[in-house]
Formats: C-alpha cells, structure tokens, sequence
C-alpha cells in the first residue's frame, strides 16, 4: 500500500514512515521541509497523488485560541486534496479525553479536527493517545521558578512515543475504522508524582509543589485523560526513562 505521512518528518511522523516501510509498504514523508503546506495547500495534490491512505499528523504550531483555524483550514484543504486523489482512508492522530476538556483552546481545536474528518467524504480512524512520555520535560518547565516546580495532582497515564507510532502505523494500514481507538500507557500517575519521578531520576534538585492551579493541566476535572479500557501498550515509564 501507498501512504501519505503528512507531517511525516515530526516525533510521531518519522517513526511511522519507519514502521510502514519497514512492513513492506510504501510510506513517504511530506511537510514543510519537502514543499507541503497544508494551510496554503501549496504542493498537496502531488504529495496525496497514488496514495491509498493519507495519514495526517501535522500539528497547530500554537496550542492558543489560534489553533481552530489551523486545523479547520489544514483538514479543509487535506480533504479536499484526497478525495480528488481517490485516497480510500484518511487517519488523524488525537488526544484521549480531549472532548472533556472544553476549557483548552488546543483540545477543542483537536475535537473539530477529529468532527471535520468524521463529517467529510473519506472512510477514517482517529487514534486518540494519551499523554506522551517524551513531552515531561516540556509540562516541567512550564511551571518552573527556579527551584521549584508546580503541578496539579491531574491523573496522567503516559505512552511512549515509539508506541503511539506504532499504533497509528497498524490502524493506518488497517480497515478504516470510521470511529476512534484509544491507546494508553499500562500505569496511571498523578502529574506531580510523575514529576517527582522524573526528576529524580535525572539528578534534578528542584522541588515539585502540588499545585492545582498550575499549568495547563489543572483546566482537567477528574481522570478523563486516562483510560483503563484502551489499548494498553507495553513501555513502562520506568523503562522509557532508563
């Protein structure tokens, strides 16, 4: 089979070009760096041309009120791109819980992405990952002030990058789904527990603080960014640290 990765050279992208290919099939890595805007739609006829599937797993590069028009026009124009190529399938990659989060610009933008493609014309499967394990170090520095770090007690389950790929590599090569599929990491840690760890084990002295007015996390009610019913995938935090 032929895919088009549309932000095929990020964190998540590259490794599914990798795993693709690696099964046998044709995967070819499209963004900026290859001539592909997908707000412009300069260069996505060419790259959806003779695809079967079209993965599309660029991101708003911003995670404010901005980031609805991003993906309103991103998925308007890829859509229209693929249904002219004749693409049979067309797979997104989304955030678990994101439709119980309306308080965050970014995840409402992630529902009308995911509400844009089930409306539109080509059969689909939208992978909805929890918190990956690499974007830690990120949620950290948010809330740091010198020696100390805040974070709410937000229920996180982490997954490794390398198996969120995976995943989205095995439903992109699959039937379409025409609904959701949720993946997971296998342990659930309260965000600052999960700091404390990661801390820890990289020799860092600074203090984490529960916290939960801190970050972008205490707009979160609840556990809705976990699920004990998804697909669990097999790296431990523990493991992916070391």
């Amino acid at each position: 089979m032929k895919f088009a990765v549309i932000g095929g050279t990020g964190l998540i992208g590259s490794q599914v070009v990798k795993n693709l290919n690696a099964a046998g099939h044709q995967a070819v890595p499209h963004s900026h760096s290859t001539g592909v805007d997908v707000i412009s739609g300069r260069g996505l006829p060419e790259a959806v041309a003779g695809a079967d599937v079209v993965v599309n797993l660029t991101n708003s590069p911003t995670f404010d009120e901005a980031s609805p028009a991003f993906f309103q026009t991103s998925m308007d124009n890829l859509l229209a791109a693929a249904l002219k190529g004749g693409v049979g399938h067309f797979v997104i990659l989304s955030i678990v819980g994101a439709d119980q989060v309306p308080e965050l610009d970014y995840y409402r933008a992630k529902v009308l992405q995911e509400n844009i493609l089930a409306a539109g014309p080509i059969p689909y499967s939208i992978v909805r990952a929890t918190q990956f394990m690499d974007f830690m170090d990120a949620v950290l520095s948010w809330t740091s002030d010198g020696d100390t770090v805040r974070l709410p007690a937000t229920p996180i389950q982490p997954i490794a990058s390398k198996d969120v790929a995976a995943a989205v590599a095995e439903v992109a090569a699959g039937t379409p789904l025409n609904g959701i599929r949720n993946i997971a990491g296998p342990e659930i840690f309260p965000l600052d527990e999960l700091g404390r760890i990661t801390l820890s084990h990289k020799g860092d002295n600074r203090t984490v603080v529960t916290d939960p007015t801190a970050g972008m996390f205490a707009a979160v009610r609840g556990d809705v960014l976990t699920d004990k019913d998804a697909h669990l995938s097999p790296t431990r935090y523990a493991d992916w640290l070391s």
